[in-house]
């Protein structure tokens, strides 16, 4: 379902092209979001509040409701709306002085207006975004609502087909880096031996990569790699890219699996967005699946970012470097890019040169972070997710009780003195420090990675 208020928004300045102002956008998949509080994201430099609105299930007969997206500024004294709440009546209430705002963005209430006098004209009305769901994600339409139901959410064709049985694991990031960066480090297979050696790559598995395009216009692309990875020990890979935003490659291993990696490049801010990364697995024998099912997701989103921060530190860089040679339109002058390797990145950067330009054009990067803020997790993953966050607060409830534990255990050795009272006594004790290191290992992965990928150590 898509919604949209009235009124439309401002038209997208000139200089930032169609092409990404007129896209959907996921914001959250949708079991991270709590429907009973608001949500702040920000989509191109716009900075929304993201809130589900029961009402909504009044008028369409329906028992849920809907994800609404409006601009997160109150028009009485713009103050976030990501700061408030959903009041009795389930409308969203602004922080500050307590105005009320439906579904499509109608000031409800104004408790300082006198009885008989409130004011109804449109300037004290919210500015709304399209929404739609889909997939398990909230999309929003970054341009203006009216044009929305022209444009097909950005959705993976094989995903909707309920009867293959997929096995879908899911994390998302906030990247310090540009959405762009991250759909050419994606579309580049070429360097997965190298850059994640000893998480997902090795280096001796290296060697030519030639990919051929198939097709390519204003709407994306797509291509093959015939031989695959691991020379060609997993068979052929196909890609797409969907503009602006989405790619995917559909991987069959032979006797295995079938693997799509699915990322979605969402732009936030100059230098920033954030990934939506899918892993739909179709595996040929029921086992693999149960055993992956059984690891609780905030482990998995820890894998997942040791991963991403193979190459978290370098991109970061690589991409102000880029912005001080010029760009896309430069690139063919400032990269080298000598080999079949590079076609799609080549493919990737004619797309933006030949009319879709840069997410946030004539905006510069803001300077460049240190390695130790490159590798932050919390503000960049936890906080927003629901199973790590929910992981974290289990692990500092539990924790310190571990210590109580352990002592108590070598006390009763010492009281009762007997073998028995030893070999529990120690067994408690050791289970209780093991418990207690481990436990807090998984809290220090929650709240940040380290800079020395697993590639440069010995």
């Amino acid at each position: 379902m898509i919604s949209a208020s009235a009124e439309t928004l401002p038209t997208a300045p000139a200089q930032q092209s169609l092409a990404w102002r007129n896209a959907w956008y996921p914001v959250a998949y949708l079991r991270d979001l709590d429907p009973a509080r608001p949500t702040g994201f920000t989509l191109l430099g716009d900075d929304l509040v993201l809130w589900f609105d029961r009402s909504a299930a009044a008028g369409s007969g329906t028992e849920a409701g809907q994800w609404r997206a409006f601009a997160d500024i109150c028009p009485h004294r713009l103050a976030p709306l990501s700061e408030g709440r959903l009041n009795g009546a389930g409308e969203l209430e602004c922080p500050y002085h307590g105005w009320s705002f439906d579904g499509q963005g109608r000031c409800t209430a104004i408790p300082q207006a006198s009885v008989g006098s409130q004011p109804s004209d449109r300037r004290n009305s919210c500015r709304a975004y399209a929404t739609a769901t889909g997939q398990g994600m909230l999309f929003v339409f970054a341009g203006v609502p009216e044009a929305a139901g022209a444009v097909p959410l950005p959705l993976v064709p094989v995903l909707d087909e309920t009867e293959a049985g997929w096995l879908v694991q899911d994390t998302f990031r906030d990247l310090p880096y540009d959405a762009l960066t991250l759909l050419e480090n994606v579309l580049d297979v070429s360097h997965v031996p190298f850059t994640h050696h000893a998480t997902v790559g090795r280096r001796e598995t290296a060697g030519p990569v030639e990919l051929r395009l198939e097709q390519a216009g204003p709407g994306g692309f797509s291509g093959v790699w015939q031989e695959g990875p691991r020379r060609g020990k997993l068979g052929s890979q196909f890609t797409t890219f969907l503009a602006p935003g989405l790619m995917w490659h559909d991987l069959t291993a032979r006797g295995f699996a079938r693997i799509l990696t699915v990322v979605y490049a969402t732009p936030t801010r100059p230098g920033e967005c954030r990934l939506f990364a899918r892993f739909p697995f179709q595996f040929d024998s029921p086992w693999p699946g149960r055993l992956l099912r059984l690891r609780p997701q905030w482990l998995q989103h820890i894998g997942n970012h040791v991963v991403l921060e193979d190459d978290q530190i370098f991109l970061h860089w690589q991409e102000r470097v880029l912005e001080a040679r010029g760009g896309s339109a430069a690139i063919s002058r400032t990269c080298y890019l000598a080999t079949g390797a590079d076609t799609y990145v080549k493919a990737l950067r004619d797309w933006v040169v030949s009319g879709a330009g840069e997410p946030f054009p004539d905006q510069p990067l803001p300077p460049r972070l240190g390695r130790s803020a490159l590798v932050e997790r919390y503000e960049s993953h936890t906080r927003h997710c629901r199973s790590c966050s929910g992981a974290l607060r289990q692990i500092r409830r539990w924790r310190p009780l571990l210590v109580p534990v352990a002592w108590l255990a070598l006390l009763a050795i010492a009281w009762f003195q007997t073998p028995l009272a030893l070999v529990a006594g120690v067994g408690v004790a050791g289970l209780a420090g093991a418990g207690y290191w481990k436990l807090g290992q998984w809290e220090r992965l929650l709240l940040a990675g380290s800079d020395q990928p697993p590639r440069n150590r010995s």
